[in-house]
């Protein structure tokens, strides 16, 4: 009974990087489609793509650490 929390912590980062590969994995993919439709302009969409795709990591990246905290101060 007292170990529930470790599987409620190991569930929760299942699901953190669950939805950050299938955040990014749309994300790229629409990138890539628009640079397909529109070669001459991917340096653009590169540019504008990076930001919001490290900013999910890093979001993604603080989740696992607040997680693993929450597990290690118990």
């Amino acid at each position: 009974m007292e170990y529930f929390h470790y599987f409620g912590a190991a569930l929760g980062l299942g699901l953190i990087v669950i939805g950050a590969a299938l955040g990014i994995g749309k994300f790229t993919a629409a990138a890539a489609e628009s640079i397909a439709r529109q070669p001459e302009a991917a340096d653009k969409i590169t540019g504008a793509v990076n930001l919001p795709l490290f900013l999910l990591e890093g979001a993604v990246i603080l989740a696992e650490v607040f997680t693993l905290l929450i597990v290690l101060m118990k």
